[in-house]
């Protein structure tokens, strides 16, 4: 286990569920965690019971997590690594309020949120350049649900950065006892796979919402791997990142189990439910939802084929019933499996 200056502290933006999951992780390494969320009254609620009663309950924080509802209260802290687990909406006005505080060319940021930068097709780690210019930058992804990583359960993840110092240094301050970090330099691949399978996880829910089976299941996991490889190496992404943790690993959970809201939201559309209705069910954001769009929008530059993210994205627009987008799919031009 790490263990480092007991002065130099992690801060967490992003009080949500992966958020919190990350910050009582690495609290309990045995390193300082501030973990920061933008609503004053819940991060009191969070101080006051020292846990995430709506996201994760039964996580007990450990004592060396601090809960703080402004930035201010961290000026006097050696801040050593700063982790973004905010919703992609919300990425612009974190990185923001960050730059304010702290020295952003000293800490760097780690982007542990997956999708694409809001208002435009951006990955996040290109809005991070743009935003607050060129500071160390690295990308977290991987198969990890935040209820597992919070309750003690291993977990595997890759930390993606150019720079492989910046790499290094945030493995050996995150992994620990049951949190493995792998390093990575293919930011561009892990982005792509981490925002894209989100979309794949929700043309599985609304293949097994209507009863299609394991079959059409594993069929969906698979040509969906291919279409997350075209877009991805046609930005410049490696095929063989598509294979690893940051790929097929993430995808295949997203899509298998019902801990994802992406796949929760597709069973909700097979229902019948609209995206509204949906979404309101789950009570989290569900980074698929504006994905696909922006996903489209990217296949439409790079030139690239994403039949299942354009079904999926006429689903969600309710331009189209989750029947129908399936045997569409089926009745497509039959093709060689490698074109």
């Amino acid at each position: 286990m790490y263990m480092s200056d007991p002065e130099q502290s992690i801060l967490v933006m992003g009080a949500g569920a992966w958020g919190t999951a990350l910050a009582i992780a690495l609290a309990r390494n045995g390193r300082p965690v501030a973990l920061w969320g933008r609503d004053a009254a819940r991060q009191a609620q969070l101080q006051d019971s020292r846990e995430n009663r709506r996201y994760l309950p039964d996580a007990v924080f450990p004592s060396s997590l601090r809960v703080v509802a402004s930035l201010d209260e961290l000026t006097e802290i050696p801040i050593r690594h700063i982790i973004m687990a905010v919703p992609c909406a919300g990425l612009e006005e974190a990185l923001q309020l960050a730059d304010q505080h702290f020295d952003l060319q000293r800490t760097g940021v780690c982007l542990a949120c997956k999708g694409l930068a809001a208002g435009s097709h951006q990955l996040n780690h290109e809005l991070v350049a743009e935003r607050v210019g060129d500071i160390p930058v690295a990308v977290l992804s991987g198969p990890s649900f935040a209820r597992e990583l919070a309750a003690g359960l291993p977990t595997a993840v890759t930390i993606a950065s150019p720079n492989a110092d910046h790499a290094a240094d945030l493995q050996a301050c995150l992994h620990g006892d049951i949190l493995r970090i792998y390093t990575h330099d293919d930011v561009v691949g892990v982005e792509i796979g981490g925002a894209i399978k989100n979309v794949m996880a929700i043309a599985a829910g609304i293949a097994d919402g209507l009863g299609f089976g394991a079959n059409t299941r594993t069929a969906l996991i698979t040509r969906g791997l291919a279409e997350i490889m075209r877009l991805g190496v046609a930005m410049g992404g490696r095929a063989e990142t598509f294979m690893g943790l940051a790929g097929l690993g993430d995808l295949v959970l997203t899509c298998t189990d019902d801990q994802s809201r992406n796949r929760r939201l597709g069973l909700a559309l097979a229902r019948g439910d609209n995206l509204e209705t949906a979404s309101a069910g789950i009570g989290q954001v569900v980074e698929g939802a504006r994905t696909a769009a922006m996903a489209l929008a990217l296949a439409e530059k790079f030139k690239v084929s994403m039949p299942i993210t354009e079904q999926v994205e006429a689903v969600i627009a309710s331009r189209e019933d989750p029947r129908t987008a399936v045997q569409t799919l089926l009745n497509r031009e039959p093709k060689a499996e490698l074109e």
